[in-house]
């Protein structure tokens, strides 16, 4: 542990230069007083009781302010939401016609699809109905009973 003689004497505090740099540091000069308390009225749900001291009231008064201005920044975060949730109903919205628009073009692909299938097995059988009859004609031919 270190004793207090090693560490190295330092010259008296000098309260009044310390008060000045603090005061010079303050973004306003001390001589300037804070806001007053009454800037805005009180809101019209509470009323001072008779009686009641001065520093009641005021200590009231602030504490009503304060949660009045927190009530302030709920309501409008409830503003917030509800643009939040127009925006969403309208790109749902937007989905279902891109889901509608793809279900469409999805049933468009299969007509094509059942249109090709078809003009394939037709092509396929009118082949097959040539190389018979070919077949037919060549043997006609070769047994020698096919030419007139």
């Amino acid at each position: 542990m270190a004793s207090i003689e090693q560490f190295p004497r330092t010259k008296a505090l000098d309260l009044t230069k310390l008060e000045a740099d603090v005061a010079e540091a303050l973004p306003l000069p001390l001589s300037k007083k804070a806001p007053s308390v009454q800037s805005e009225p009180m809101p019209d749900y509470v009323a001072h009781q008779e009686g009641v001291s001065r520093v009641g009231a005021l200590s009231a008064e602030a504490v009503v302010r304060d949660y009045e201005a927190a009530a302030k920044e709920i309501e409008a975060m409830g503003a917030e939401l509800i643009s939040a949730a127009k925006k969403c109903e309208t790109m749902t919205a937007e989905v279902h016609n891109a889901i509608a628009y793809l279900r469409d073009t999805a049933a468009a692909y299969r007509e094509e699809a059942k249109k090709i299938f078809k003009r394939i097995e037709d092509c396929a059988m009118f082949t097959e109905d040539v190389r018979k009859t070919c077949e037919t004609v060549k043997r006609r031919m070769v047994d020698g009973n096919g030419i007139v």
